[in-house]
């Protein structure tokens, strides 16, 4: 597990994104997450939009179905997936500017709570489907994220992450120079392997029914958002200052550190697909 040498909190997550959230917006929009380009020939908006089908696809959505995401940002991912797959879903963020944006674009059967998942106060066995897309990365305690996330799914529930993940092994200089300093100034508490990842999931309960790795269809994100912010640091005020003067401003350095990261294969990107047991002990189909 990647940690960094300064302690992140949930506290210093929300600060993150509250501070940073027009230039969040500004330069990525209102999903808070990596494109997947599927053809290559995507537009941003819709690589964004593919990389959720992709998570409905892997969660086999059933209509009327309660579901939770774990780490909902503005509630893009809750509202595109109540809209074609007419699920319920109540969504966690711990960033008050994001529920505040949630709850001025309200859609039906979408829920925006300002919480912790760590403490997310759902009854037990609660929700059919589960999702986390770059969240769990800021969890302070990702055995317990797992965990809740078993406790609140019923029987034969299914849980997808797509989590930004530090390579197997990653040598001495990608750790000091890439991996270590994009969890600082992402405020990351700690970056998991694959293999970290799985065995967390499998210690809480979950059956691992999947795994792919989709760096290559992903990392294009990172070169849209340093050419987007550049031109936003040269037209808009608000970003230049945000930029200069922020508390979080640290961040601007991790875009260039991402894109070396996803080239030399020191940061990966998976998406895992989970089950937990029907009733009669065994994975669901």
């Amino acid at each position: 597990m990647i940690v960094p040498n300064i302690s992140q909190t949930a506290v210093a997550v929300a600060d993150h994104y509250d501070e940073l959230d027009p230039i969040y917006r500004r330069v990525w929009g209102e999903h808070v997450h990596h494109g997947l380009w599927v053809t290559g020939h995507e537009t941003p908006a819709e690589a964004v939009e593919a990389l959720v089908e992709t998570v409905a696809y892997r969660l086999r959505l059933v209509p009327g179905e309660a579901c939770v995401d774990i780490g909902c940002g503005y509630g893009s991912t809750a509202r595109q997936l109540a809209s074609t797959r007419s699920v319920r879903v109540t969504g966690f963020t711990l960033s008050a500017e994001q529920e505040h944006y949630a709850a001025a674009h309200p859609v039906r059967d979408v829920d925006i709570q300002l919480r912790d998942w760590l403490a997310n106060g759902l009854n037990d066995a609660s929700a059919h489907a589960a999702w986390a897309i770059e969240s769990s990365e800021h969890m302070v305690d990702k055995p317990r994220f797992f965990a809740e996330a078993h406790r609140v799914l019923s029987p034969g529930g299914r849980f997808v992450i797509c989590a930004w993940l530090a390579e197997t092994d990653a040598s001495g200089w990608k750790v000091r120079h890439l991996l270590e300093p994009i969890c600082r100034e992402g405020r990351l508490p700690s970056m998991g392997t694959r293999e970290e990842y799985e065995a967390m999931a499998t210690a809480a309960g979950f059956t691992i029914d999947g795994y792919e790795d989709v760096s290559r269809r992903v990392a294009r994100t990172w070169t849209i958002c340093a050419l987007r912010l550049l031109k936003a640091l040269l037209v808009d005020p608000e970003t230049r200052r945000l930029a200069l003067r922020a508390r979080n401003r640290i961040f601007v350095l991790s875009i260039p550190r991402l894109i070396l990261a996803y080239r030399s294969g020191a940061m990966r990107y998976g998406i895992f697909t989970l089950s937990k047991a029907s009733e009669s002990g065994m994975p669901p189909r």
